[in-house]
């Protein structure tokens, strides 16, 4: 006889999250969409992810990390007139069940061929560029799930973003990847052609780590 299901096979499933992420109220397999948003009305920040709520991770420092990536995103991409960027609470349906909310997103005029902002409160889009900055409590599986379902419904470019390591990751794929740090410069790629920002840039306000002694 098979092992039943458990809380810890629930939560390796998720990608080796903390427990106290999980909402089990609705219970694990039974949420969608509908409290995806009841969450929200609760200011709570939540992915639907088989069936279940996790709640997003977010502090002040990367919240404003997002918010300067963002910015700077918008500004590019509205002078070249090439699509929208969308910030840290914009929920997207990757695919049905699946509910995502990058820290920032880009969408091309191509994914939006009305050039209007979407009506529903998730609406079914994949963007051109997603991008995370990572909080402590981002574990490496959680990630890598992450990383394999965007590329799998059609994302280009992903962008996670860690402050500790001060370091951006770039992915082309969930297989290629290089990583940039402090003295290099981000650039958009195919995705977005001419955008650059300094890696430093990125980091320039974040306290650097302070090596302990040996």
């Amino acid at each position: 006889m098979a092992n039943p299901w458990t809380i810890d096979d629930l939560l390796d499933a998720l990608g080796g999250i903390e427990g106290r992420r999980v909402w089990l109220d609705p219970a694990p397999g039974t949420a969608t969409e509908k409290d995806v948003l009841l969450a929200e009305r609760k200011d709570r920040l939540c992915e639907l992810v088989d069936g279940t709520l996790v709640e997003k991770v977010m502090g002040f420092s990367e919240g404003h990390m997002a918010l300067r990536i963002g910015r700077l995103l918008d500004e590019f991409a509205e002078r070249h007139d090439l699509g929208l960027v969308a910030g840290a609470d914009a929920t997207v349906r990757l695919m049905p069940g699946l509910v995502r909310i990058p820290d920032v997103c880009f969408v091309s005029w191509e994914r939006l061929p009305s050039r209007m902002l979407p009506t529903k409160a998730i609406p079914a889009l994949v963007p051109d560029l997603a991008v995370e900055v990572l909080s402590k409590r981002n574990t490496p599986g959680e990630m890598q799930r992450k990383l394999k379902e965007y590329f799998l419904t059609g994302v280009l470019l992903v962008w996670f973003v860690d402050p500790r390591r001060r370091i951006v990751r770039v992915f082309t794929s969930p297989d290629e990847s290089k990583r940039l740090r402090e003295g290099q410069t981000l650039d958009g790629g195919e995705v977005l052609p001419g955008f650059k920002l300094p890696v430093a840039r990125i980091f320039e306000r974040v306290e650097k780590r302070k090596k302990k002694r040996a």
